[in-house]
Protein backbone atom coordinates (compact mmCIF):
# COMPACT_ATOMS: atom_id res chain seq x y z
CA UNK A 1 0.00 0.00 0.00
CA UNK A 2 1.53 3.72 -1.22
CA UNK A 3 0.74 6.31 1.22
CA UNK A 4 0.60 9.53 -0.02
CA UNK A 5 1.80 12.83 2.61
CA UNK A 6 -1.17 15.08 3.32
CA UNK A 7 -2.20 18.43 4.58
CA UNK A 8 -4.13 18.92 7.98
CA UNK A 9 -6.42 20.69 5.45
CA UNK A 10 -6.76 17.09 3.16
CA UNK A 11 -7.01 15.30 6.93
CA UNK A 12 -9.64 17.38 7.90
CA UNK A 13 -11.68 16.33 4.95
CA UNK A 14 -11.03 12.78 5.45
CA UNK A 15 -11.67 12.72 9.16
CA UNK A 16 -15.14 14.18 8.74
CA UNK A 17 -16.37 11.78 6.09
CA UNK A 18 -14.90 9.04 8.56
CA UNK A 19 -16.39 10.88 11.82
CA UNK A 20 -13.13 10.74 13.34
CA UNK A 21 -11.35 14.01 15.39
CA UNK A 22 -7.84 14.99 16.19
CA UNK A 23 -7.24 13.39 19.62
CA UNK A 24 -4.47 13.93 22.22
CA UNK A 25 -2.86 10.73 24.31
CA UNK A 26 -3.37 11.95 28.00
CA UNK A 27 -0.16 12.73 29.54
CA UNK A 28 1.69 12.87 26.60
CA UNK A 29 2.36 14.39 23.57
CA UNK A 30 1.07 11.43 21.16
CA UNK A 31 -1.46 12.44 18.32
CA UNK A 32 -4.14 10.28 16.66
CA UNK A 33 -7.16 10.15 15.07
CA UNK A 34 -10.38 9.23 17.25
CA UNK A 35 -14.00 8.80 17.01
CA UNK A 36 -14.16 10.02 20.66
CA UNK A 37 -16.18 7.36 22.15
CA UNK A 38 -15.56 5.59 24.82
CA UNK A 39 -13.42 3.09 23.51
CA UNK A 40 -10.33 4.86 24.64
CA UNK A 41 -11.26 4.53 28.35
CA UNK A 42 -10.55 8.37 28.35
CA UNK A 43 -6.91 7.66 27.39
CA UNK A 44 -7.53 9.75 24.73
CA UNK A 45 -8.81 13.40 24.68
CA UNK A 46 -10.22 15.16 22.10
CA UNK A 47 -8.70 18.63 20.38
CA UNK A 48 -8.50 21.39 18.06
CA UNK A 49 -7.21 21.20 14.40
CA UNK A 50 -5.04 23.97 15.51
CA UNK A 51 -3.36 22.28 18.41
CA UNK A 52 -3.23 18.83 16.56
CA UNK A 53 -0.93 21.10 13.70
CA UNK A 54 1.20 22.41 16.69
CA UNK A 55 2.29 18.91 18.08
CA UNK A 56 2.43 17.66 14.45
CA UNK A 57 5.09 20.39 13.31
CA UNK A 58 6.60 20.42 17.37
CA UNK A 59 7.76 16.23 16.89
CA UNK A 60 8.36 16.66 13.20
CA UNK A 61 5.24 14.30 12.00
CA UNK A 62 2.93 14.36 8.92
CA UNK A 63 0.19 12.40 8.12
CA UNK A 64 0.15 10.21 5.52
CA UNK A 65 -3.05 8.87 3.47
CA UNK A 66 -3.82 5.71 1.41
CA UNK A 67 -7.60 4.65 0.29
CA UNK A 68 -9.03 6.65 2.92
CA UNK A 69 -6.43 5.08 5.87
CA UNK A 70 -4.44 8.09 7.49
CA UNK A 71 -1.52 7.10 9.28
CA UNK A 72 0.66 9.95 11.32
CA UNK A 73 4.54 8.95 10.84
CA UNK A 74 7.73 11.31 10.75
CA UNK A 75 8.00 13.18 8.46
Amino acid sequence: MVMNKITVDQAKKVAEKKGLKPGKVKGTDGVQFTKGDSKSKGRIEVIDWKEFEAILKKRKLAIYESGGFMKIMKN
